[in-house]
């Protein structure tokens, strides 16, 4: 009987270095993979390739292993003929076995019996599109609800030979906890957890306020006056638990030929609702500032912390804030769970006095705007203000330019507005009397570019003919609810660091549509949280504010004019019509200027709710830019520096893989 397990062996692709034999055919199976790798490792996603007999090839991103495993399900493409896979060269393992579509169905019964009944219904209607993708959520992916159970089915002990911890000496680190007499408990079990630490070089200043209570552990390094000696310093408060290899991992970001001048790591939390996790993102200086998100454990050099000019009697909160503002150049997120931390108090004021005094003190241009219990960002805006080229490409449906053009051109309150309306080769004469109607408007202009569809060249040509300082690129099917939209995105746009600037974009039936792209997500690229509630605050809160992101859609997209010829625009060659806006804030960010979203601009994008999947030409010319996109990013693709190696790009996101 053939085995159900496959042999890995060694594959010569450079990148491709692993293919995987299976056991048995693969037609109609599903493919089970056990990861696990190095605890000190990087947990990139691997990346699988299924290879179909006409030459073409379909890749499937993996969860990267956090906790030291990882596992995922898919199903194997039909007509595959090889299966490849792209992982680090040391320190990583895998076991593949194949399932048939009945034991799915019995996995999916265990894991979310709610989801057996469309399963089977699907099986029956022989839906194969539909089963597959309710069989690979349902028994691949995971709420985080679940993290507790996610979270013991992943976690692996640390194997002698196996795990390799830093070679060389790793640095003494500081660091302060702050404790009322009444925490004494707590404050033992942080003392226990560091006293257990892997890495021995350490310095705890314990500040007392009030009576110093007994019975707390005595140790040479704990000391309950000055500031703790380290190269790099950080707060615990009392009741956190480092996990044991927690001092290792954070000692080691500083080692090495670009040490870092801040490092951070996951955590995890008791809530009301249970265990929940706080899996952060990768260096977001905005969101650190608005939300505080890199929270605990964090560590910051001692010569950051003297330049930023932070005092030890300032506390936790403005360590970070003045370390973010004064632009580390080098930051290191640690994707591991290091630490266990208690809740912190209740703060109706949130952190808005530290994030005033803060800002002041660094002198920047950016002022504190409070939206009820939200704290985000005030940009400037020069007086006068710049001019702003809006391009809108277009063919025809006269329903929705007539909505858009209105939007701009009446319901904006932005005082410098050019319209381009670069025409694709309309031939509704309701077109042309729209053009009639708008043409003693001067801010209006209207080019004519017919010919074969490429809206990286339509965008092009407009931006070319130009003279706005900062130029929006908008769809014709967006409609503007809010008057302060275009101010929003051009205050982000001015910033000398940022790229490009996404809004947040609604479907008809006001459901989110665009909060920002993931590459990765769907294997390629794809938005954040679509079809969820518009108020959907995201993990760690992430949506309420403006924020870093890979990419952002060019359906509503601003962006310096500078910059974005600096980059020689779109690329229309490469990709005439999908990827050439992610493609465009892949590029600006390889320049050093980042992508921001922001939910200060909220606009409806109406047409798309409707736009089913592309078929037949179109479908293979989208596959076509879709391969170039992935051949081109494909570092990008395994490690979206703003979404977590843990969250599953199967679904819409933030969910466990």
């Amino acid at each position: 009987m053939a085995s159900d397990s496959c042999r890995i062996v060694p594959h010569p692709d450079p990148d491709f270095t692993r293919a995987l034999i299976p056991g048995r055919p693969t037609a109609g199976r599903w493919l089970a993979l056990a990861i696990a790798l190095d605890r000190f490792a990087d947990p990139v996603r691997p990346l699988l390739r299924f290879v179909r007999a006409e030459g073409s090839h379909e890749d499937a991103l993996l969860p990267g292993p956090v906790l030291g495993r990882a596992t995922w399900l898919g199903p194997v493409p039909p007509s595959t003929t090889a299966i490849l896979l792209a992982a680090p060269a040391e320190g990583f393992r895998v076991e593949a076995r194949l399932l048939s579509r009945p034991a799915m169905l019995a996995l999916c019964a265990r894991r979310r019996p709610d989801k057996l009944p469309v399963a089977l219904y699907q099986w029956l209607r022989r839906d194969a599109r539909r089963l597959r993708n309710t069989l690979r959520i349902a028994a691949g992916v995971m709420p985080l609800s679940r993290y507790p159970a996610w979270k013991a089915a992943r976690t692996r002990p640390v194997e002698p030979g196996f795990d390799q911890p830093p070679a060389g000496p790793l640095p003494r680190l500081g660091l302060i906890l702050e404790a009322l007499p009444e925490e004494a408990g707590a404050v033992r079990r942080t003392l226990a957890a560091l006293m257990a630490q892997d890495h021995a070089d350490w310095r705890l200043a314990l500040c007392w306020r009030g009576p110093v209570p007994a019975g707390i552990p005595a140790d040479p390094r704990i000391s309950g006056e000055g500031l703790p000696a380290g190269v790099a310093l950080g707060h615990l408060r009392p009741g956190d638990e480092l996990a044991p290899d927690a001092l290792t991992h954070l000692a080691a970001a500083f080692t090495g030929e670009t040490p870092a001048d801040l490092a951070y790591a996951d955590s995890e939390t008791e809530t009301p609702d249970g265990l929940r996790p706080a899996l952060k993102p990768g260096w977001s200086p905005d969101l650190a500032l608005t939300t505080l998100y890199p929270g605990r454990p964090l560590l910051v050099t001692a010569d950051l912390a003297a330049r930023s000019r932070w005092a030890p009697e300032q506390g936790a909160r403005a360590l970070l804030l003045a370390a973010a503002l004064a632009e580390p150049k080098r930051v290191r997120r640690i994707p591991r769970i290091l630490c266990r931390t208690v809740p912190d108090a209740p703060d109706p004021d949130g952190h808005a006095a530290d994030l005033t005094e803060a800002l002041r003190r660094a002198g920047g241009p950016a002022v504190l705007a409070r939206r009820g219990d939200v704290l985000d960002l005030d940009w400037p805006l020069p007086d006068p203000a710049p001019l702003v080229s809006v391009i809108v490409p277009t063919r025809d449906r006269p329903d929705l330019l007539r909505v858009a053009v209105r939007g701009v051109l009446h319901d904006t309150a932005y005082p410098a507005i050019e319209l381009v309306i670069v025409d694709n080769g309309s031939t509704d004469p309701a077109v042309a009397a729209l053009y009639a109607e708008w043409a003693a408007d001067s801010r209006v202009r209207r080019l004519d570019r017919p010919g074969p569809f490429n809206f990286s060249r339509l965008v092009n040509d407009g931006a070319a003919a130009s003279r706005g300082a900062i130029l929006v690129l908008l769809n014709n099917d967006v409609e503007v609810l809010h008057p302060d939209w275009l101010s929003a995105m051009v205050r982000q746009a001015l910033r000398p660091e940022v790229g490009a600037v996404g809004a947040k974009l609604l479907f008809g039936n006001g459901r989110i549509q665009h909060a920002g792209v993931v590459v990765g997500l769907g294997g390629r690229a794809g938005h954040i949280l679509r079809n969820r509630p518009a108020d959907t605050p995201g993990h760690l809160r992430r949506l309420t504010v403006a924020h870093e992101v890979a990419g952002v859609t060019a359906a509503c997209l601003a962006v310096s004019r500078e910059k974005f010829e600096a980059v020689g625009g779109l690329d229309a060659e490469a990709f005439p019509i999908d990827f050439n806006d992610i493609d465009l804030c892949l590029r600006l960010g390889a320049r050093g200027w980042r992508s921001v979203w922001t939910p200060r601009a909220t606009l409806a994008h109406h047409e798309s709710v409707s736009r089913g999947p592309s078929v037949g030409p179109a479908r293979a010319r989208f596959e076509a830019e879709g391969d170039r996109f992935a051949a081109r990013w494909r570092a990008v693709i395994r490690d979206d520096p703003y979404y977590h190696p843990a969250f599953s790009v199967t679904t819409f996101g933030e969910e466990l893989e």
